[in-house]
C-alpha cells in the first residue's frame, strides 16, 4: 500500500476539487480561510468602484492574490483527501458484486446475490469462491487468500472456533470449504467501514484539532477587532487607509498558513497509518496513540513468537532415555496441538532413538481443568503429560511420590523463560519436557525506544510468575502481570487510566473485546473475531501485534507536525508585521521607517510582497504536511526546544528572506 508522497495523478482532481470547495457553505467549515474569502469578495468589489485607476489595479492584484491564497489552502486539503479517495477506490474494486450459496433451515442450497444477504444468514463457500460478506465460520477449515485486503500473498488458515474464525467479505477461499454465518448487513461490512475510514472527506475532527481550531479562531477574531478599529485610530494621524489595504493587513495578521494546512495534516496522519496496513476507525484513535503513556501487550504472539516448541527431553527419577522418550511419544501421538507436534518432531529427529509404538488405548485430550493430556491404555496403565504440579498430583493420587529433582529441573527451566511439562506413567514421573517460546528479535530495542518516548510497557501473560519474570527481563519490558486472566487486563487498564494515563493494548480474541473497548487505543488483529474488531478502534490488516509501536510513533508524528507547523505559521506572521505596518504608516510617521528592516522598496510593493509570500508558503508546506515532521524519541522539553529552534526561528527568518526576494522581483518587473 505504499504510495509516493506526491502522486501527480492526484494533482488534477485535487485542483478541480479546490474550485468546488470555494462554495461558501463548504468554506465556512474552515473559519480562517472563510475570512480570507470574505476579504477577497470585498477587495474584488472595490476593484470596480475605485475612482483612481492606480488603486483599481492595486485592488485587482490584491483580489487575485487572495483568490490564489484560498485556492492553495483548498488544494492542500483536497490533495490530502485525494490520497484517501484513491485508496478507497482500490478497496471498492475488491468489493465485487457476486453470488452466494445460501443455506436455509432445511439445509437447502440457494444461489442469491451477495447484496441480498443479511445478518444471521448461513452461506457455503467452496474453494475458488469469494467470501460474500463478513462472518464467523461455523463449520470447516480452509486456506483463505486475504491479499485483496492486506496486500499479503501468503494464505491464512481459517477454521471454526477459537480466535481465527472471523472472515472478511471480498477474500477468497483457496482450499476445502467453509460454512459461514453472516455477521453484517449490506453497507455495514468491514470492507465498507474501511472504505469510509480512508476517505478523508468523512474524517471527524479530533479533540486536539478542535482545541487548536478554537485558538486560531480566537486569534482571528482579535486581529479582526484590531483591523476594524485601526481606521478610527489612524484618522487622528490624518492617515486614510483603504479597505483593500486593511484586508491585506488582516490576511497577513491571522494565521492563514496553519489555517490552510490544518485539515490536510489530520487527513495525512490517518493516511500514514494506512501505509502500515492499519485502518484507524477515526482520527481520534491516531491522535490518542500519540499521547499514549502506557502500553499493555500480550506475551504470546506479540513479544514472543507464540509457538512453544519442545527443545529438550530430560529423564528423571532414574528413568532411561529410551523409556522416557517412549512414554512421551505414547502420550503425544494423538496430540494435535503445536506443542504436541513439536514433541513428536523432536523425538523423531533424535538420531540415537528408534521407537515403535505398539500401545493401544483411549486418548485423553488436554483440558483447562486437568491441565494434562495423555492416554488410558488397554492394559489399564495410564500415561499423562502436562503441567508439573498437575502431573505431581496425578502421581500422588496413584500412590507415587515426586523427587526433589523434578522440582529443581522445572524451576531451572522456568527461570530460563521456558515452560516445563512433566511426563508420568501410573505412579512414576519419568521426565521433564522443556518447551521454549522465543522472544522476537529486536523487541528489547523497541521497548527501549518506547521508554525514551515516556511510554511504560506492561506484559500480560498466563505464565507462572517465574517464567513471566524471565521473559519480561529478556524482552526489556517495564512491568509484567503473571497468570493474567481477561478480567485482569481490564482492571490493569482501568488502574492506569485512573492515574490519568492513556493506555493502548493489542488483542484478537473475543475475550480481549472488553479490554480493547476500555483501552484508549485498541489495535485489533485482522485475523481476530468480529467482537474484537467491533471493540477496538484500529485494525491491523497484517495481524502483527507489535505494529502498535509504529502506530504510536505515527500518532506522535501527527501531533508534532501539527504543533511544528502551528509554531511556524504564527512565527512567520512576525516578519509580515515588519513588512505591512511600516508600509501603512511611515508616510505619516517617518520614524516608522526604522521598522522597515527589510528595506522594502515602496509601501505598495511591501504589501503585495507580504500577501504573495502568504499565499505561496501554503503549497510549499504541503509536502511537509503530507510526510509529517520527522520524529525522534526524546523528552518533551528537548522536543519543545528543538521545535522552537527549527520551526520558531525558521518561521521568523524564512519570511524575511522570502518577502525581500518577492519585493525585488516586483521592482524588477515594474
Amino acid at each position: 500500500m505504499n504510495k509516493s508522497l506526491i502522486d501527480m495523478k492526484l494533482v488534477a482532481p485535487a485542483l478541480k476539487d479546490s474550485f468546488k470547495k470555494l462554495n461558501p457553505i463548504v468554506m465556512i467549515k474552515n473559519p480562517i480561510m472563510f475570512v480570507v474569502q470574505i476579504g477577497l469578495s470585498i477587495a474584488l468589489l472595490y476593484s470596480f468602484v475605485a475612482p483612481d485607476p492606480s488603486l483599481r489595479w492595486f485592488n485587482i492584484i490584491v483580489s487575485i492574490i487572495l483568490f490564489v491564497t484560498v485556492l492553495f489552502a483548498n488544494f492542500a486539503e483536497a490533495f490530502a483527501e485525494g490520497r484517501g479517495k484513491a485508496q478507497a477506490n482500490e478497496l471498492k474494486k475488491t468489493k465485487k458484486e457476486g453470488k452466494a450459496t445460501k443455506i436455509d433451515k432445511n439445509g437447502t442450497e440457494t444461489i442469491v446475490p451477495s447484496q441480498d444477504l443479511r445478518k444471521g444468514d448461513i452461506v457455503l463457500v467452496r474453494a475458488g469462491e469469494l467470501i460474500p460478506s463478513d462472518g464467523e465460520i461455523i463449520e470447516g477449515i480452509a486456506s483463505v487468500d486475504e491479499s485483496a485486503i492486506t496486500g499479503e500473498s501468503a494464505t491464512v488458515l481459517k477454521e471454526s472456533g477459537g480466535d481465527f474464525s472471523s472472515v472478511t467479505g471480498g477474500t477468497k477461499v483457496i482450499s476445502d470449504y467453509l460454512k459461514i454465518c453472516i455477521t453484517s448487513n449490506p453497507g455495514e461490512s468491514f470492507l465498507d467501514q474501511m472504505i469510509s475510514m480512508v476517505e478523508g472527506a468523512k474524517r471527524q475532527k479530533t479533540p486536539n484539532e478542535i482545541a487548536l481550531n478554537t485558538l486560531l479562531i480566537s486569534l482571528t477574531l482579535i486581529f479582526m477587532i484590531v483591523v476594524i478599529t485601526l481606521p478610527f485610530l489612524s484618522s487622528y494621524l490624518g492617515i486614510e487607509i483603504s479597505v483593500p489595504i486593511l484586508i491585506a493587513l488582516l490576511v497577513c495578521l491571522i494565521p492563514t498558513t496553519i489555517g490552510g494546512l490544518l485539515s490536510a495534516i489530520g487527513i495525512a496522519g490517518m493516511d500514514r497509518v494506512t501505509q502500515f496496513n492499519v485502518i484507524a476507525m477515526s482520527g481520534k484513535a491516531v491522535e490518542a496513540a500519540g499521547d499514549i503513556t502506557t502500553m499493555v501487550l500480550d506475551k504470546t504472539g506479540t513479544i514472543t513468537f507464540g509457538n512453544r516448541m519442545a527443545c529438550e527431553l530430560i529423564p528423571v527419577n532414574g528413568s532411561s532415555k529410551e523409556e522416557m522418550y517412549y512414554w512421551t511419544l505414547i502420550a503425544s501421538i494423538d496430540d494435535e496441538t503445536p506443542e504436541g507436534r513439536s514433541i513428536i518432531d523432536l523425538i523423531k529427529s533424535t538420531p540415537d532413538i528408534t521407537l515403535r509404538t505398539s500401545e493401544k488405548g483411549e486418548f485423553i485430550p488436554f483440558t483447562a481443568e486437568t491441565r494434562m493430556s495423555g492416554a488410558n491404555l488397554q492394559n489399564n496403565r495410564k500415561v499423562r503429560k502436562g503441567a508439573v504440579d498437575a502431573v505431581k498430583a496425578f502421581v500422588i493420587e496413584h500412590g507415587g511420590s515426586t523427587p526433589q529433582e523434578v522440582h529443581d529441573i522445572a524451576l531451572n527451566i522456568s527461570e530460563q523463560g521456558g515452560t516445563p511439562l512433566a511426563v508420568a506413567i501410573d505412579c512414576q514421573i519419568l521426565g521433564i519436557i522443556h518447551l521454549k517460546d522465543t522472544v522476537k528479535p529486536g523487541m528489547k530495542e523497541k521497548f527501549a525506544e518506547l521508554r525514551s518516548m515516556g511510554i511504560k510497557t506492561i506484559m500480560c501473560t498466563g505464565d507462572n510468575p517465574v517464567t513471566a519474570r524471565t521473559i519480561a527481563k529478556e524482552a526489556g519490558v517495564d512491568d509484567y502481570v503473571a497468570e493474567c486472566k481477561p478480567e485482569d487486563k481490564i482492571k490493569l487498564i482501568k488502574k492506569e487510566q485512573a492515574e490519568g494515563k492513556l493506555v493502548a493494548m493489542t488483542g484478537d480474541g473475543t475475550n480481549d473485546a472488553p479490554a480493547l473497548a476500555q483501552a484508549d487505543v485498541g489495535l485489533v488483529m485482522n485475523s481476530g473475531t468480529s467482537a474484537a474488531k467491533e471493540a477496538g478502534n484500529m485494525v491491523d490488516l497484517d495481524s502483527d501485534p507489535s505494529k502498535i509501536i509504529q502506530v504510536v510513533t505515527i500518532g506522535k508524528q501527527l501531533l508534532m507536525t501539527r504543533g511544528s507547523l502551528t509554531t511556524f505559521s504564527i512565527a512567520n506572521d512576525i516578519a509580515k508585521y515588519f513588512a505591512i505596518i511600516p508600509a501603512i504608516f511611515m508616510v505619516a510617521i517617518p520614524e516608522l521607517q526604522a521598522l522597515n528592516i527589510m528595506n522594502l522598496s515602496t509601501p505598495t510593493s511591501a504589501i503585495l510582497s507580504a500577501l504573495i509570500f502568504n499565499a505561496v508558503i501554503i503549497p510549499l508546506l504541503i509536502p511537509l504536511a503530507m510526510r509529517g515532521v520527522a520524529y525522534k524519541p526524546m523528552s518533551s522539553s528537548r522536543l519543545l526546544k528543538r521545535n522552537l529552534f527549527i520551526y520558531g526561528l525558521g518561521g521568523v527568518v524564512t519570511p524575511f528572506i522570502g518577502i525581500k526576494i518577492i519585493d525585488m522581483a516586483i521592482q524588477f518587473i515594474m
